[in-house]
């Protein structure tokens, strides 16, 4: 940033709001542990800025994971409400993904447009709507209708999610910033599972639907009055120690980072300063020669797809995540059948060992920017890639086990490795794009990705409806939805379909011999953009 002149103002930083996390207010009310504990939690997030802004971030993944879970959790009490099978289960699901898919391309336009924040605000409100109308459907076919209006509103996330994060963050730790985020997701699809399981099952599959569209409202007006939009291009990023916020209406061009020459690049992005440093030379058809402010969506998805390294990165992801997929649908009804155990049991179990998901997030990220750091470029790729295999193999024996002795720590150690590539890889994805694309970049990603892995949940249920021998059928009324014949049939889906899963391995693997090229493109388009002179005058500062 230039030296303060009397002509050019320093941008002021806000002070960072306390509400609603570790308020000063409840602080007394602590214990000296509780407080000891929340003041180590904020210094290791790198001070109260960052705090909140991960955990705000964190608590949109939460939300939208535990929307798009609820289906499967209350599937016991939906299935012989309604009179559906699995293929109709998986169905919601799959109508839901696809609707999201589809939507997440022009929400990616209006992430790079518009205040990503006031966008996040308004779709949440939405969600807590569509959430609402779910509970009070009264057919199969009105219910269908309320989770496409789901699946729209919620494809906001992701690339919202994305572009705040790397413009709050450095990119040499962005691995390690996501596992944070990213972790909310999997504590949010595990809240969505365990509680709307327990409501559906002592209330009914409605009060669980309608319980879901509670904390919409309060997540809403916390993001609409404490995260303040920052500006695009680094002026508002969070070191760790900042002590408040850049909002972009505190910025002007004069803040801008500059790239000071040829081969200059910005202090904080370590992975394209490794890319430079070992002499790693841009491809230039996949450089951005355009201002990406007027480039059209048609060129942003050309441009997507010149990108080896996106190429690789949908397909694998796709791959991996239609297993994730199954598990959220049908993980309640599978654990009650296969186990031979009660609906609050089996959502404990699935408790316990969703911790491992937690774990895996954790550490990948982390792991992936220490290894950057030692000079390994392709660290993030290599353990996304390792991670999808491992875990392939660590679930043969943890699904053929009945043994809950035998299962429970494999299953355990399996989630670690099913969702630690999402960290690396999602840093990664942010690495090869220049930061003007991000939005509309991640929403071809996850319109590509989302299609494919949205046919997961209707994949196993059709999968698992070929396996079920004898008279499996639910008839409407029935007091529960779990039949051995269905279990069985789950059991053959769920080992089919990790052969994709360790497939998604092997892809990233095969394809990590592109990313150095094309971190160094994006870093290549960046430093153009940089040259133009209309750069600062671009909307959606």
């Amino acid at each position: 940033m230039p030296a303060a002149t009397d002509s050019t103002p320093q941008p002021q930083l806000r002070k960072a709001p306390r509400w609603p996390f570790w308020t000063d207010s409840l602080r007394p009310w602590l214990g000296r542990r509780a407080r000891h504990h929340s003041d180590r939690l904020t210094d290791r997030l790198g001070g109260p800025p960052r705090r909140t802004v991960i955990v705000l971030l964190g608590l949109v993944l939460a939300l939208s994971a535990a929307d798009a879970s609820s289906v499967g959790a209350i599937a016991p009490q939906l299935q012989p409400a309604l009179g559906i099978g699995t293929a109709e289960l998986g169905l919601l699901v799959t109508v839901s993904s696809l609707v999201g898919a589809l939507a997440a391309i022009p929400f990616g336009v209006l992430v790079d447009k518009t205040r990503r924040v006031n966008v996040l605000a308004v779709s949440i409100v939405l969600w807590g709507v569509a959430e609402a109308a779910s509970g009070f459907s009264t057919s199969f076919e009105m219910l269908l209708l309320t989770r496409l209006l789901l699946g729209a509103v919620t494809a906001t996330a992701v690339p919202a999610v994305a572009s705040l994060t790397g413009d709050f963050f450095p990119a040499g730790e962005r691995g390690t910033i996501y596992g944070y985020i990213v972790a909310g997701e999997v504590v949010g699809a595990g809240l969505g599972i365990g509680v709307s399981s327990l409501v559906s099952a002592a209330f009914g599959w409605r009060a669980a639907f309608v319980m879901l569209a509670v904390p919409s409202i309060a997540l809403a007006w916390a993001l609409w009055t404490r995260l303040p939009e920052p500006a695009r291009g680094g002026q508002s990023r969070l070191e760790p120690g900042a002590t408040g916020f850049v909002p972009v209406e505190e910025t002007s061009a004069a803040d801008a980072v500059p790239y000071a020459g040829e081969d200059a690049v910005r202090t904080d992005d370590a992975v394209l300063a490794e890319v430079r440093r070992r002499g790693v030379q841009h491809a230039e058809d996949r450089v951005v020669a355009a201002d990406p402010a007027t480039m059209s969506l048609w060129q942003v998805v050309l441009y997507v797809l010149r990108v080896r390294t996106n190429v690789y990165l949908i397909v694998a992801s796709s791959l991996g995540y239609l297993f994730l997929a199954g598990i959220r649908t049908f993980a309640v009804l599978f654990a009650r059948g296969h186990f031979d155990v009660g609906q609050a049991m089996a959502t404990l179990i699935l408790g316990l060992v969703g911790a491992g998901s937690i774990l895996g997030l954790l550490t990948a990220g982390r792991l992936a920017d220490r290894w950057i750091e030692r000079g390994r470029i392709d660290a993030r790729i290599v353990v996304s890639g390792v991670a999808f295999i491992v875990a392939a193999v660590l679930f043969v024996p943890a699904l053929l086990s009945t043994s809950l002795l035998v299962s429970l720590p494999l299953l355990f150690l399996g989630l670690a490795a099913l969702s630690a590539p999402n960290p690396p890889l999602d840093a990664a994805q942010l690495d090869v794009v220049p930061a003007q694309l991000w939005g509309r970049a991640q929403g071809v990603r996850t319109a590509l990705r989302n299609t494919l892995e949205a046919f997961g949940p209707l994949l196993f249920g059709v999968i698992a409806g070929l396996f079920i021998s004898g008279d499996a059928g639910l008839e409407e009324g029935t007091e529960s939805a779990i039949v051995p014949a269905q279990t069985h049939g789950l059991l053959v889906a769920f080992l089919i379909m990790l052969i994709p899963l360790a497939a998604a391995g092997v892809v990233l693997l095969v394809g990590r011999r592109h990313y150095p090229v094309d971190v160094a493109s994006a870093g290549e388009s960046e430093r153009r953009g940089e040259r133009r002179p209309d750069t600062a005058a671009r909307p959606g500062r």
